[in-house]
C-alpha cells in the first residue's frame, strides 16, 4: 500500500522517533536513512540496534536520540535478540494477560537496525537463523561499507578497490581485492516475503519500502548509507554521492516480493534506456578511498571495478525479466 508522504512529514514533526542532536558525523548517511525509517512507521515501534555507527552516536549515556523504545546489542545477536521481543509479544498477546489495561500496548513492529559488520559479517548467524525461523521484524541494513565505528576496517561489504584501513594501497596491493557480498540475494534465499535496496537520495522510494517492509514481515532492507568521514567524502555530497550510486548501478534500486524481483524507481528506467547508466568513474570520483583507481597505472583495477558492477547489473536485469 502506498504511503502518503506529506502527511508521514506532519506526523514526524510530532512524533520524530528520532531526533536532532546525536553525535553522528555532518553529512553521515545512515542518519538520513534513520530518519526516513522512523517516518514511516505505522505503529508503536520497538527498535533493536545492533553495536555500530547509529548505536554508539545517538545513546551516549546518560542521552539518548530515540523516541521509541530502544535496545541496544552487539554486534552478533540483535536478530536474536528481536527474535525474543517477538515472541515476548506473541506470547502476551496469546495470553492476552493485558487484554484490559488500556495503558499497555501490545501491538507493535519489531525493527532491527544494523550496519555492514554487523550484517554482512559477525551478525549473519543470526539474521539467517530468524528469518528460517519466520520470525516478524524488518531488518534495516545501513550499509556505509567498512567497520566505520572501529576505525575504518574493512567489511564483507567492503567493495572492490576501496582503500580501509586494513586494506591500504601500496606498490604491490590497491585496496581491498574482494567482491562486496550479494547481500539481498543472500536473504532472499531464505524465502522471506519482502527484501529491497533504498537509497537516501531518493526518500519517496525508501519510506515506501520501508512502509512494505512492515507489512511484509521478516523482511530485509539494504540501505546505500554514505560515510563522509571513512569515504573521504565532502559533508556536503552525500545526496549527490548516492544518487550517483543508483545511476552507476553500483547500488540499483529493486525489491523482491515473494522470490520476484522488480526493478524500482531511476534503475528500471536506466533498464529500460541503456544509454542513462553512468560509468562507475561518475561516482568514485568523489571519494579518496578510490582516488588510486583514477590513476592511469591502475586502470586495470578501475576497468575491473567496472565488470563487476556491470556483471551483477546483468544478473539483476535476468531475475527482474527486463530481458
Amino acid at each position: 500500500m502506498a504511503v502518503n508522504v506529506r502527511e508521514l512529514a506532519k506526523k514526524m514533526a510530532q512524533d520524530p522517533g528520532i531526533t536532532s542532536g546525536h553525535r553522528l558525523c555532518a553529512g553521515c548517511g545512515p542518519a538520513i536513512v534513520m530518519r526516513h525509517l522512523m517516518m514511516a512507521r505505522r505503529k508503536p515501534t520497538v527498535v533493536v540496534n545492533a553495536t555500530g555507527c547509529v548505536e554508539v552516536a545517538t545513546t551516549i549515556f546518560p542521552y539518548t536520540a530515540w523516541k521509541v523504545p530502544w535496545i541496544h546489542n552487539a554486534f552478533e545477536n540483535a536478530a536474536a535478540t528481536a527474535s525474543g521481543v517477538v515472541a515476548a509479544r506473541n506470547k502476551l498477546v496469546r495470553s492476552e494477560r493485558f487484554a484490559d489495561d488500556p495503558d499497555v500496548e501490545m501491538d507493535y513492529d519489531v525493527i532491527v537496525v544494523g550496519g555492514d559488520g554487523g550484517t554482512y559479517d559477525i551478525g549473519l548467524q543470526s539474521i539467517s537463523g530468524a528469518f528460517e525461523r519466520g520470525d516478524k521484524f524488518m531488518y534495516v541494513l545501513y550499509d556505509n561499507e567498512a567497520y566505520m565505528n572501529t576505525g575504518i576496517q574493512r567489511s564483507g561489504g567492503t567493495p572492490f578497490g576501496a582503500w580501509t584501513t586494513t586494506t591500504p594501497v601500496g606498490r604491490k596491493i590497491k585496496g581491498k581485492l574482494a567482491p562486496k557480498k550479494p547481500i539481498v540475494d543472500i536473504f532472499v534465499a531464505h524465502k522471506i516475503p519482502y527484501a529491497a535496496t533504498v537509497s537516501p537520495a531518493f526518500w519517496v522510494d525508501e519510506i515506501q519500502k520501508f512502509r512494505k517492509g512492515l507489512e511484509n514481515m521478516p523482511s530485509f532492507i539494504h540501505a546505500f548509507g554514505v560515510c563522509p568521514r571513512g569515504w573521504r567524502v565532502a559533508e556536503n555530497e552525500t545526496i549527490e554521492v548516492a544518487k550517483l550510486a543508483v545511476e552507476t548501478c553500483v547500488h540499483p534500486l529493486y525489491e523482491v516480493v515473494e522470490g520476484e524481483y522488480r526493478l524500482t524507481s531511476v534503475s528500471k528506467a536506466i533498464a529500460r534506456n541503456p544509454s542513462k547508466k553512468k560509468p562507475v568513474s561518475e561516482y568514485i570520483k568523489y571519494q579518496g578511498r578510490f582516488k588510486h583507481l583514477l590513476k592511469p597505472e591502475n586502470e586495470k583495477l578501475l576497468n575491473e571495478l567496472q565488470r563487476q558492477i556491470d556483471e551483477r547489473w546483468n544478473e539483476l536485469l535476468k531475475k527482474a525479466g527486463e530481458y
